[in-house]
């Protein structure tokens, strides 16, 4: 949260929230002129997000049930929209990419954090990465690796207007 630089009246989007590791930590770190939107595509762990919330009084986030291939956030209103440890397990990363970035505000960034290692051990290469949001218009803004273990920290900024989705060329994904 510190490198992505979250501050108080931001608004942000926790996308694979699970069970709110991270929506209960931005919370009060954009504070109470703030925004979090939590947002998973599991009913049950949505539920039960919303009633952790409820329950600690986070007056600052609602949690939304999204898709697959869309997150289903609103368009033009967040500052930031985090993909903490979850975007390896995104099933049609160009269309789910498509839809993410409109939910940027002007400015806005998409913060990602993932370890460095085959999709298949639940990691996300940072190549194959960068590939699949440039796809969308998107470029690093900054990447960093995170001291003590094989996760990285990455920014991506809107850079191109939104292809077509017809015009997406799929990334090379290398063996």
């Amino acid at each position: 949260m510190r490198l992505a630089g979250v501050a108080p009246g931001m608004s942000v989007a926790d996308i694979g929230a699970g069970e709110g590791y991270y929506t209960v930590r931005l919370s009060p770190i954009v504070g109470p002129r703030g925004r979090v939107l939590a947002q998973d595509i599991i009913p049950h762990t949505r539920d039960r997000l919303a009633q952790r919330v409820q329950r600690d009084k986070l007056d600052n986030v609602a949690v939304r049930l999204g898709e697959p291939a869309d997150p289903k956030i609103p368009a033009k209103s967040f500052d930031r929209i985090f993909l903490v440890h979850m975007y390896h397990e995104v099933t049609q990363p160009y269309e789910f990419l498509w839809h993410l970035r409109e939910g940027l505000k002007d400015g806005g960034l998409i913060i990602v954090v993932d370890a460095d290692r085959p999709v298949k051990r639940h990691g996300m290469p940072p190549k194959q990465l960068i590939c699949e949001l440039a796809s969308v218009g998107l470029q690093p803004v900054v990447a960093k690796r995170l001291s003590g273990s094989d996760a990285y920290f990455a920014s991506f900024k809107v850079a191109a207007p939104r292809p077509e989705p017809t015009a997406i060329r799929p990334c090379e994904v290398e063996g």
